[in-house]
């Protein structure tokens, strides 16, 4: 149906074309005049195309998909309130090696290169979760108490512009699912401990690899909410929303 519509507007504009033509000649008289300004016009048909379809139809898309990526992260932004801060405290409780990464992601100020480290520390780190270590019944409720919001968020069209997310979604969503499904999680075999302890690792993962993306986009573009995520930042046990003198947010001289 689309094709047939594209043909019919073609025709129609090849048809109109002609029309002014002929009228040209009807009136002047002159087709010397009237091949002139075709080839004229038609020599400069492709850089016409250049510019329109590749130089300013970029220059669209490029926008477009930026004012997309803002409402990504925006979405990104609700998650990491409503549900990824909260979690990823919850989840290092289960991780025997947390203590070695939470030497590397309290920052103080957030730069370049405190981030930078923080990546390059991540991408080389194995976590050691275990299913054992903590308490499966609070992460199986604190996760029910929120899976309409995650269902939502799936719902969310923009999501098909950040791949990584989504997978990030999906696996909470997962474990949600795996935890749900299991009545009695105190008498649970060890296959099932193990199943569920992968399960934790992928969305443990996902959860920091995303955090320290998101940190940096609002650092970049929203110093006052970067202020508060670094002050609440779940890696630092001494994490606390009130402002210190020579946090970032907040004037040494103040």
């Amino acid at each position: 149906m689309r094709l047939n519509w594209y043909l019919l507007m073609g025709l129609s504009l090849v048809a109109a074309s002609g029309l002014f033509y002929l009228v040209h000649f009807l009136i002047f008289r002159d087709p010397h005049h009237i091949f002139i300004y075709f080839l004229g016009d038609l020599a400069f048909l492709p850089i016409e195309v250049l510019l329109v379809s590749l130089i300013i139809h970029r220059l669209l898309s490029e926008r477009e998909r930026r004012a997309v990526m803002k409402k990504m992260n925006m979405v990104i932004g609700a998650f990491y309130s409503e549900v990824g801060t909260a979690m990823i405290k919850r989840l290092s409780a289960f991780d025997q090696s947390f203590g070695e990464i939470q030497k590397n992601m309290v920052f103080r100020r957030g730069t370049d290169q405190e981030l930078a480290e923080a990546r390059s520390f991540f991408d080389a780190y194995h976590d050691s979760i275990d299913s054992r270590e903590g308490d499966l019944v609070e992460l199986k409720d604190f996760l029910a108490a929120r899976r309409e919001f995650l269902l939502r968020l799936l719902e969310n069209p923009n999501l098909l512009e950040h791949e990584t997310f989504t997978d990030l979604l999906w696996a909470v969503f997962h474990l949600d699912e795996e935890l749900e499904y299991r009545s009695d999680l105190h008498s649970l075999t060890l296959p099932d401990l193990r199943h569920i302890s992968h399960d934790m690792s992928r969305a443990y993962g996902l959860l920091i690899a995303d955090w320290i993306k998101y940190m940096k986009h609002l650092r970049d573009n929203y110093p006052y909410l970067f202020s508060l995520a670094l002050r609440i930042n779940p890696f630092d046990p001494g994490a606390t929303p009130g402002l210190k003198s020579g946090q970032a947010g907040i004037p040494d001289n103040f």
